[in-house]
């Protein structure tokens, strides 16, 4: 991907720098976010380590056989196993696809609401896998890291419209989250790909922002751009990828549009490639009215939407069967 569509922006200026700074950068982010929806974050202190340790603990689970890991099966957006061929991504803007060639470990906001027909709907408990126990704790370490870079992040956004830090963050009290592991094992398991299939179909995301956390390769991501069409996405080990969602581009009026991406399939080249990420979906808390920012902030005036009502239905746009 060539510079300057997905740029890298080092958090740590916004976390310790002056006024002056801050500000400086909340420009760059506007402008990036622009063009592409897509950042590269550095400086986010999440340690390399516990990234590793998730995907170790997950690819012992998803190395198991089939009929241990259907004791966790769960439809798309609630907690457990999506094995092959539960989503078809690309549904979800409209292009039909063969499903999606991956698996997951899906988990999400568990913490009590005091609504009970919300908490029944977004706030059930976790289902961690007893086969693989560190599992737990090493998800649960990494997500109160996700929590607070999400917090931040949309402060530096509320700043890089031109309006209060928390104009965002406002509606983060009881916030949902989702929080999938994906695993795409190459072809030996999967089968050839079918015509038109992806790992992941072309989508753009339902929530606010979504943190990745990804691994190279010749089947991995790739962006969609006005200006350059399909391009593979730039990648830093140390980075986090992070994409506009649909929620935040609504919000913005299309001032920020939700990043359009894809997995390749597996690389006849490289058939055997593997691959797995992390992705932390951002979202607000249930209720919140959805409505885009006036000009000159905002470019479309979308018709207000609750956030949670929209967020189902574009989770039942892409479950498959």
């Amino acid at each position: 991907m060539r510079d300057p569509r997905v740029p890298t922006i080092d958090l740590r200026p916004w976390l310790e720098g002056d006024e002056e700074t801050r500000a400086a950068l909340a420009r760059t982010v506007d402008q990036a976010l622009r063009t592409a929806g897509f950042l590269l974050v550095t400086g986010h202190g999440v340690e390399s380590g516990l990234r590793a340790g998730i995907r170790r603990a997950a690819r012992e689970f998803f190395l198991l056989p089939d009929e241990v890991k259907r004791h966790y099966e769960a439809k798309v957006g609630g907690r457990g196993w999506l094995g092959p061929g539960a989503e078809a991504n690309g549904y979800a803007e409209g292009t039909e696809t063969p499903p999606d060639l991956k698996e997951s470990l899906t988990f999400a906001t568990d913490e009590p609401f005091d609504d009970p027909v919300v908490n029944a709907e977004w706030y059930a408990p976790n289902v961690w896998p007893a086969e693989v126990p560190g599992l737990r704790t090493l998800c649960r370490a990494y997500l109160a890291h996700m929590a607070r870079l999400e917090k931040e992040l949309l402060s530096l956004l509320g700043c890089a419209l031109g309006l209060r830090r928390d104009f965002f963050t406002r509606h983060m009290r009881h916030p949902t989250y989702g929080f999938n592991i994906n695993w795409y094992p190459g072809t030996d398991l999967v089968g050839d790909p079918l015509p038109g299939q992806f790992r992941i179909g072309p989508h753009t995301d339902f929530g606010t922002v979504t943190v990745l956390d990804r691994q190279t390769g010749k089947g991995g991501l790739q962006v969609y751009t006005d200006e350059g069409g399909w391009e593979d996405a730039p990648y830093d080990p140390d980075a986090f990828t992070v994409n506009v969602g649909d929620l935040l581009a609504r919000w913005t009026g299309d001032r920020w549009r939700s990043g359009r991406h894809r997995v390749l399939p597996p690389p006849t080249d490289a058939p055997a490639e593997e691959l797995m990420s992390l992705v932390y979906f951002g979202e607000c808390t249930p209720g919140t009215r959805v409505e885009s920012v006036p000009a000159p902030v905002g470019r479309v005036a979308y018709p207000p939407v609750d956030s949670h009502v929209y967020l189902r239905e574009k989770l039942d746009s892409i479950t498959v069967g």
